[in-house]
């Protein structure tokens, strides 16, 4: 009791999160949104319950919790005000959804959504064109409540905004996969009930300075399936471009993610990976983009980039609907139709050279430090080409199987695949069966801390066919389905963020049971005349390794690991595939 009356802030929160929704309160305009204001969780949520309220044309779903215990909401627009029936609408027609505030500091897409939302509710044109527009106002709501001015150091504006980490003080945009955070729950709630064609991730930069105001992430080219590569690079990006340019005057380039220092020493494409928003949208051959405005740039100005991009987007799905229909139909045949999979990317360093708008720099000497620093001068803007590297390569490739096993014991493995819409099936009867195993040879853990993790890193699996019992309750999950590509991200264990390498695996790869070297040493004359095989390498080693030969726990154990004695679960993992 006395820690909960200590915690007067949070007692204060929920008082007036109650009040606001007895007694809601229209008290901000498109004026406000135009301005250096971000609205607070209470306010925005508060505000979209009126306008749902008073338009029919606009829903309004409390999804499921946050973290925090607060509801994360999705806004509908053009959807069957039914909540049955707009996400069966949204599933089945042409749908996109973007998401705000998964770094609340950066809120830009909230007073897009925000302003954009009031555009249309004034104009309402051409509404039978417009696709199922759905966004999530505020995902990260641990963050977006932790309010501030000082978080953000780099960045000009606005007055107040949230915090990067969740209530968790986890980064939710790395949380995609492994889903530690609740929200990510439900946030494949909301992704997989509606089903959306097209995704946008909302951020703000925080990187080299530079003229533009508004650059995008879209998928690494090399991992999308053909139908989709062709339509994001040779259509959606290239019409994009030129209408945000030809309709607001605001250019639209390429995230910046510098090879170096300095954008001088070129630019690479960056890598997005599924631990992401728009790496794990992808999965499901969803059109993903992260949007990223300029820190430096004044907060309104990166708000109208922002609701440019957004505008133009809405637009340009509208106009090619059955085209995105049909190129995500072809990418879900082209995965499930794929032998091998292509994975472990890394950019080739092929140097290409885009048209660049930056600024020059220096490294004079500062007063205080007595060291050089890097500094740009915006009075001194420059137009020129600098490298792109923007071709990757992958260095791995598996063989695909048909079906994957499950130990029933993986119960937080099983509760991923279906929260991801995964169709996965009981196995009711115990079954031995000659199947490919996964057995860990070698790993690294990192060496601190990693949004939670100590995450494995350059893992190496031997797979082979065992006699393995299957029992009743395992799971079977046929890969020949539309979430093949997710499946596979997460059950084939090198991978670059498959759950083993989230340590979902790690008690397997800990041997239980040893022996006592005194007891043990008198069992290996046996062993050794039993296994000849095994008796010559011994010699061998003993014969080629000084130290073994020195070493009577080394002769033991590696004699001891080769024997019937040995543990022979260990490092194979709980996945079985076929």
């Amino acid at each position: 009791m006395s820690t909960l009356i200590n915690n007067r802030s949070t007692l204060i929160f929920f008082f007036q999160f109650f009040i606001f929704l007895l007694f809601p309160q229209n008290v901000f305009s498109q004026e406000k949104w135009r301005g250096n204001t971000t609205p607070t969780y209470i306010e925005l949520i508060n505000h979209l319950k009126e306008i749902s309220r008073s338009n029919s044309d606009v829903e309004l779903y409390s999804m499921g919790l946050s973290d925090y215990g607060l509801p994360i909401y999705v806004c509908i627009v053009n959807g069957a005000k039914d909540s049955i029936y707009t996400f069966k609408k949204a599933r089945e027609e042409t749908t996109i959804l973007f998401n705000n505030a998964i770094h609340p500091g950066e809120p830009d897409g909230i007073n897009a959504c925000l302003i954009w939302l009031e555009e249309f509710l004034k104009n309402k044109k051409n509404i039978e064109n417009l696709p199922v527009v759905a966004f999530i106002p505020a995902y990260n709501i641990g963050g977006i409540l932790n309010r501030s001015s000082t978080s953000r150091a780099n960045q000009n504006g606005p007055d107040e905004y949230g915090f990067r980490g969740n209530a968790q003080n986890l980064d939710l945009n790395r949380d995609f996969m492994k889903m530690d955070a609740v929200n990510s729950f439900t946030f494949a709630k909301i992704f997989h009930g509606l089903d959306p064609d097209v995704f946008v991730d909302n951020h703000v930069s925080n990187g080299a300075d530079y003229q533009y105001i508004l650059t995008y992430i879209s998928s690494l080219r090399e991992r999308l399936a053909p139908s989709l590569n062709t339509l994001i690079y040779d259509s959606l990006i290239p019409d994009l471009t030129d209408a945000i340019k030809e309709n607001y005057q605001i250019d639209l380039f390429p995230y910046v993610d510098l090879k170096g220092m300095t954008p001088d020493e070129g630019i690479v494409a960056f890598n997005d990976l599924p631990r992401y928003a728009m790496g794990y949208t992808s999965l499901f051959h969803t059109l993903s983009f992260t949007v990223e405005t300029h820190m430096l740039k004044p907060f309104p100005d990166r708000v109208e980039a922002t609701l440019a991009f957004m505008g133009e987007l809405i637009n340009w799905t509208s106009l090619n609907k059955s085209l995105i229909e049909n190129s995500r139909n072809q990418a879900r045949r082209f995965v499930m139709e794929s032998p091998y999979l292509k994975y472990n990317y890394i950019n080739s360093y092929n140097k290409d050279s885009i048209l660049f708008k930056g600024y020059e720099h220096s490294f004079p000497i500062h007063k205080i430090t007595g060291l050089s620093r890097l500094k740009y001068d915006t009075n001194k803007p420059y137009t020129k080409y600098v490298s792109f590297y923007k071709t990757s390569i992958a260095n791995d490739s598996v063989q695909l199987p048909k079906f994957y096993y499950i130990s029933a014991q993986e119960k937080d493995v099983v509760e991923r695949l279906l929260a991801n819409n995964v169709k996965i099936t009981k196995i009711v009867e115990d079954t031995l069966m000659n199947v490919g195993v996964y057995r860990v040879v070698n790993f690294e853990p990192s060496k601190k801390p990693y949004e939670g993790h100590f995450k494995l890193r350059n893992i190496k699996v031997q797979s082979n066919k065992e006699l393995i019992q299957l029992k009743k309750g395992d799971w079977m999950v046929n890969s020949n389905q539309d979430a093949a590509l997710f499946i596979h991200s997460v059950l084939q264990p090198e991978l670059e963020d498959a759950y083993l390498s989230w340590n979902f695996f790690d008690s397997y790869l800990q041997q239980k049971e040893y022996f006592s070297s005194y007891v043990f040493i008198d069992k290996i004359e046996e062993i050794l005349n039993n296994d000849l095989k095994l008796k010559k390498e011994y010699e061998l080693k003993k014969k080629e390794n000084a130290a073994f030969a020195k070493s009577e726990r080394d002769q033991l154990y590696f004699i001891y690991k080769r024997s019937a004695y040995f543990e022979k679960s260990y490092n194979r993992l709980p996945i079985y595939f076929q």
